[in-house]
């Protein structure tokens, strides 16, 4: 395998004045243009082997705005990346930027690795046999390589840097702290289910959480979601999977086991999708959603006289929020894979994929006690066929905790609700991790408090990351309570971070 020849170039190889955001993500509801310019950095390939790829480079993307920045006195607000088009978070991560006005600091997004435009093998990034450099660790110095780039040549060595991200992104700016505390004084990870994708948990919390969003609607839902799966179960068994296939509108007839379990996988992840973006006002973070989703697909599910057309109805607020769909392909707008949560469509999902079958673990099961889905189960077991088949490779089920676990915190007493690698971080300080109590990732978070100054957030009525989205008159009273203790710890942590000239 032989890396893609990009040229040798300066680090930053353009800066696209003026670019506006793009897609359907432009349209979230977000602070004043706040003039990001798109540029690319050199980025070595592979940051811990001298021999394979040596000191060859691939064009890694970021977006960086100075609107708002004080140089010479402001601080670096760096976001960390995740499973996606960097556009996509820096367009739904408002109060970055609010903050940023507050703080009068530079912003950076940064791009992970092998999603969006940094491909570090162009096309063939996410082909078999090229994905051997899409690792956590090589993120994480990409994050450190171009932060350190950018000190210097916007001639601001001593500014204090603070890491932002959500979900995988919050993961990764809590590791970015740990990792590398002598370049980002403190990290706000939003949603981060540092707990679960270690390896460690309850494989069936996750759907027994996004269970209890439509169960506290009202019981009449839970029944009505119980109802039209099972429905779906006995037309199968009856051998009517005809009956299926036009109630629910598939493009294709169903007809066996294969088809049953795609449709409920796919049937589930509409469930999944509402449940993570429950937001008190309408989205089009991940397709265009309603405000209150799980409240609308309620309604939509209980509103038709069939349970099944009424499961038809709720999942097209996922899959066919245009209205214009006139079936649901459900092998082609589904793709099942190492993330039962759901990996996503096209280049992206593929590299997702993979990480979810080398460090980040995610064996979610739905069993039909704790939770209100047919019995899907994804054991260890399964992943590891699955990713043997799919990738040629083995998960390293335990290698994010010894990563980033540690000792325990001295002088305090160890949490009873963590695992001790988790609750046992020695080294770590600065990092707020904050959970909607919505967001069916929470519980797979950090939820108490680990020392002084790691600590946990808990948004009372808070979707997936809410916090780092812009200030929105429908937003809940916690979420603003929690923004404002965020911006006062970050505050802190820039001052004491600044050299002893500079400080206020």
């Amino acid at each position: 395998m032989r890396p893609h020849p990009w040229p040798t170039l300066p680090w930053a190889l353009v800066l696209l004045l003026g670019l506006q955001p793009r897609g359907l993500e432009a349209r979230a509801h977000r602070p004043k243009d706040p003039e990001f310019q798109e540029a690319y950095f050199e980025q070595l390939l592979d940051h811990f082997n001298f021999e394979r790829f040596g000191n060859k480079t691939f064009l890694q993307r970021f977006l960086l705005t100075e609107k708002f920045w004080k140089r010479g006195e402001g601080p670096i607000f760096f976001y960390t990346g995740n499973e996606g088009d960097v556009w996509s978070f820096a367009n739904n991560s408002g109060f970055i930027l609010e903050l940023a006005a507050q703080q009068g600091a530079l912003v950076v997004f940064a791009e992970h690795r092998y999603y969006g435009k940094s491909l570090p093998f162009g096309e063939r990034s996410t082909w078999r046999g090229y994905t051997e450099l899409l690792t956590v660790e090589q993120a994480l110095a990409d994050f450190a390589g171009l932060l350190r780039a950018l000190r210097r040549e916007l001639e601001a060595p001593d500014a204090p840097a603070i890491a932002f991200g959500g979900s995988y992104g919050g993961m990764l700016s809590a590791y970015l702290r740990i990792k590398y505390p002598h370049l980002v004084a403190g990290a706000l990870a939003a949603s981060a289910p540092v707990v679960s994708a270690a390896g460690l948990g309850d494989p069936y919390q996750f759907f027994q959480d996004v269970s209890a969003d439509f169960q506290g609607q009202s019981p009449e839902c839970a029944r009505a979601v119980q109802d039209a799966f099972r429905q779906i179960r006995d037309l199968f068994q009856q051998g009517a999977p005809h009956v299926v296939s036009q109630e629910f509108g598939t493009c294709q007839p169903l007809s066996g086991p294969k088809d049953l379990n795609q449709l409920f996988g796919f049937a589930r992840n509409a469930f999944t999708v509402l449940a993570m973006m429950d937001y008190p006002y309408a989205t089009d973070f991940v397709g265009h959603l309603p405000a209150h989703p799980v409240q609308v697909g309620c309604s939509q599910l209980l509103s038709e006289s069939s349970r099944i057309t009424g499961l038809r109805s709720l999942a097209g607020l996922v899959y066919n929020s245009s209205g214009t769909e006139p079936c649901y392909d459900i092998y082609l707008q589904y793709q099942a894979c190492a993330d039962p949560t759901g990996c996503g469509l096209g280049s992206d999902a593929k590299a997702w994929d993979y990480q979810a079958c080398t460090e980040i673990n995610l064996t979610f099961s739905s069993n039909n006690v704790s939770d209100l889905f047919p019995e899907l189960p994804f054991t260890e077991a399964q992943r590891q066929q699955y990713c043997l088949d799919t990738w040629g490779v083995w998960p390293r089920q335990d290698w994010l905790q010894t990563s980033f676990g540690g000792g325990r915190v001295r002088g305090l007493p160890r949490p009873t609700t963590l695992p001790p690698s988790i609750s046992d971080i020695t080294a770590a300080s600065n990092i707020i991790f904050s959970n909607g109590d919505l967001d069916p990732w929470a519980r797979g978070g950090i939820q108490s408090n680990l020392s002084t100054s790691v600590l946990a957030i808990t948004i009372r009525g808070g979707a997936h990351h809410l916090d780092l989205r812009a200030s929105h008159p429908d937003d809940p009273a916690s979420v603003v309570e929690a923004r404002r203790l965020e911006a006062a710890l970050i505050g802190k942590w820039v001052e004491a971070a600044r050299p002893t000239g500079l400080r206020g």
